[in-house]
């Protein structure tokens, strides 16, 4: 598995460069901006990127994709739940005060359980509501990798202050979705450093037992 990770924009948002290095099909997680960065790590590795995936509508992990579709050809999919916080892209964008990207358009909705596949690397949606109304998951069974998008952090979770947001449902998803993948699992946040899923559970203190 080729999986690159590196933070964009202003607000640092992890995006995630993976391929299968027998076939060297990738796709890209989170294209928030600096989509030359983005697009020199997929030339780096050689991949032919086959779709675009968006783990939820804030401007930080969606404001490039347009730009990496136009460059790729690739199709942007994103769950249709956050379809009203695309719409919204002119306000996030003013909230912190960068330029709007302009119109993102989404090509197909990823709903829970689908199989995303990249060669012969396989991943299932999770959707994951709570920091949004249509937040998802990536989790990839074999390598044990979680992209947890801004649903799980080191030592912390998503804010729910935001449009779309609500502290119970990002609760619920935590303890009914993603405390139930194995202990080594390595979460590839939307931000800041990695984690496992059993550090989570022993430290992070919205993740002790109810």
């Amino acid at each position: 598995m080729i999986h690159e990770i590196f933070p964009v924009g202003i607000l640092g948002c992890n995006c995630s460069v993976i391929g299968d290095e027998q076939t060297h099909e990738g796709i890209v997680i989170d294209p928030g901006d600096d989509i030359q960065n983005v697009l020199q790590a997929v030339r780096k590795h050689g991949l032919t990127v086959k779709q675009i995936i968006i783990t939820h509508a804030h401007i930080d992990h969606v404001g490039g994709a347009m730009k990496l579709r136009a460059a790729t050809g690739a199709p942007i999919l994103l769950n249709k739940r956050d379809h009203a916080l695309l719409k919204m892209i002119d306000i996030q964008a003013a909230w912190i005060g960068m330029p709007s990207p302009g119109t993102i358009e989404i090509d197909q909705s990823i709903e829970d359980q689908d199989q995303i596949k990249v060669g012969n690397l396989q991943a299932s949606v999770m959707h994951t509501p709570g920091h949004t109304q249509g937040s998802v998951c990536l989790y990839f069974p074999a390598e044990k990798k979680l992209i947890a998008g801004d649903t799980l952090f080191q030592g912390s979770i998503g804010r729910t202050d935001l449009p779309g947001g609500n502290f119970q449902q990002i609760i619920d998803s935590l303890h009914s979705r993603l405390l139930a993948l194995p202990d080594e699992t390595i979460v590839i946040p939307g931000h800041g450093d990695l984690t496992t899923i059993g550090e989570e559970r022993e430290t992070n203190p919205f993740l002790q037992k109810r």
